[in-house]
């Protein structure tokens, strides 16, 4: 069976990028990167992707008079590309919805809390001060709102009770290592199925177990 080909958009360094890379670099991943491109040229993400035989292309969004203009040169670059998939990993533009529209279901995205809870920016200092005891990550479809869209994928992370937002951050980031790998091989084999709002996971191995924080070891 032919890989699904997938783009992989990045602003900056791109460690979700580099996950994504060395997932699909392994034998029989269902999923091949065809190209990573970037809105910066100088995002760190492109020397590792490059180093790792990936094409990267950068399209600077200061280059247009608009964000329709910007994404119609992404699109056009796309389709040469024949993608089948977009990633988006760290890409610090909002896409507009004409955009996202035109690639719906085929736009993926990685947010650092659990979804629909922590929307936006700050999203760990406001974790911390809310007093929630878990916070996490979220692997989800795009849909033209910000941070909106069927969920495939989420970890669970405990808030500490000495955490910062960079401890808690850097926690966090290790899980999106692996659920945003997880959910692009779901995709990919076609197991993912969506059903208005919510996904249907063909084959799901689901964690039936509750997590506790505090937990009851001394109750």
């Amino acid at each position: 069976m032919a890989k699904l080909k997938v783009a992989v958009f990045i602003s900056s360094r791109g460690t979700n990028m580099q996950s994504l890379v060395r997932a699909c670099q392994t034998p029989d991943f269902p999923a091949e990167i065809v190209c990573v491109l970037s809105n910066n040229l100088e995002a760190a993400g492109l020397k590792f992707a490059a180093e790792h035989s990936i094409p990267t292309r950068t399209i600077d969004h200061r280059d247009f008079g608009g964000r329709e203009e910007f994404e119609a040169e992404i699109t056009s670059y796309l389709t040469d590309l024949d993608i089948d998939l977009i990633c988006l990993a760290g890409f610090m533009r909002l896409l507009t919805a004409d955009f996202v529209n035109r690639w719906r279901d085929r736009i993926l995205n990685i947010h650092p809390s659990l979804l629909p809870a922590f929307k936006g920016l700050h999203v760990h200092e406001r974790a911390i001060e809310s007093g929630a005891r878990f916070t996490g990550c979220t692997v989800h479809y795009v849909r033209p709102e910000m941070d909106d869209g069927p969920i495939i994928a989420q970890a669970a992370v405990p808030i500490l009770q000495d955490d910062t937002s960079d401890s808690l951050a850097l926690r966090i980031l290790e899980q999106e290592h692996k659920i945003y790998p997880l959910a692009l091989k779901l995709v990919a084999e076609n197991r993912v199925k969506i059903h208005g709002s919510r996904v249907i996971i063909e084959r799901a191995d689901e964690q039936p177990d509750s997590l506790l924080n505090p937990t009851l070891e001394n109750f």
